[in-house]
């Protein structure tokens, strides 16, 4: 196969993927992650979010789009990111166990009224399932951005956006496009439309 053919597949597998989150369901759910994320912020909380590999990426991007700035020149919202202190998941990984590298800084740094962001493409991710158990025991609210079928954290989760695939590709695009769209809404919601 030409690797023209293939670009036009890959991008085309994208949009058509990225087509169902216009379906009433994925509007609804993004629409209520919205809702919460500006309630969690209006009440003086905070966003904790956390996953693995290009998650944990997709968790560091997500923090600084509310920390830093999305569209507008606005107040620093505050958002932390559980993947960026590499002493932290080095020393909870050494002096515990792997699984324990989010529940650990969940116990740290989340209080009641602040909104957990679990983030594992299958679902199944054992860490992040211990940092969300971690975040109910601590009443926090919780979401989840996980694959099509949700995996065994969607049951544990407040609310779960499943992008609508089962391609580790598809559904991390899925999700950087709802963390666009997140911050886009919550923006105009906090700080008045464009």
């Amino acid at each position: 196969m030409e690797m023209k053919d293939t670009i036009r597949r890959l991008v085309g597998d994208t949009v058509e993927t990225q087509r169902k989150l216009l379906s009433p369901e994925y509007v609804d759910v993004l629409e209520r992650i919205a809702r919460l994320i500006v309630q969690v912020y209006k009440s003086n909380c905070k966003l904790i979010i956390f996953g693995n590999g290009g998650s944990a990426c997709d968790a560091q991007h997500f923090a600084a789009e509310l920390v830093v700035r999305f569209e507008k020149n606005r107040a620093a919202l505050p958002a932390i990111a559980l993947t960026a202190n590499v002493a932290n998941l080095t020393a909870i990984g050494n002096d515990f166990d792997f699984d324990d590298i989010f529940s650990r800084q969940v116990s740290a740094l989340c209080q009641a009224g602040d909104l957990v962001i679990g983030i594992s493409t299958s679902g199944n991710s054992r860490n992040v399932i211990k940092g969300v158990e971690q975040a109910h025991r601590q009443k926090a609210v919780t979401v989840g951005f996980t694959g099509i079928k949700g995996g065994k954290i969607k049951d544990k989760l407040d609310i779960c956006f499943c992008a609508p695939s089962t391609v580790t590709a598809r559904v991390q695009e899925c999700h950087i496009l709802a963390i666009h769209l997140l911050c886009s809404l919550v923006e105009d919601a906090l700080f008045g439309e464009k």
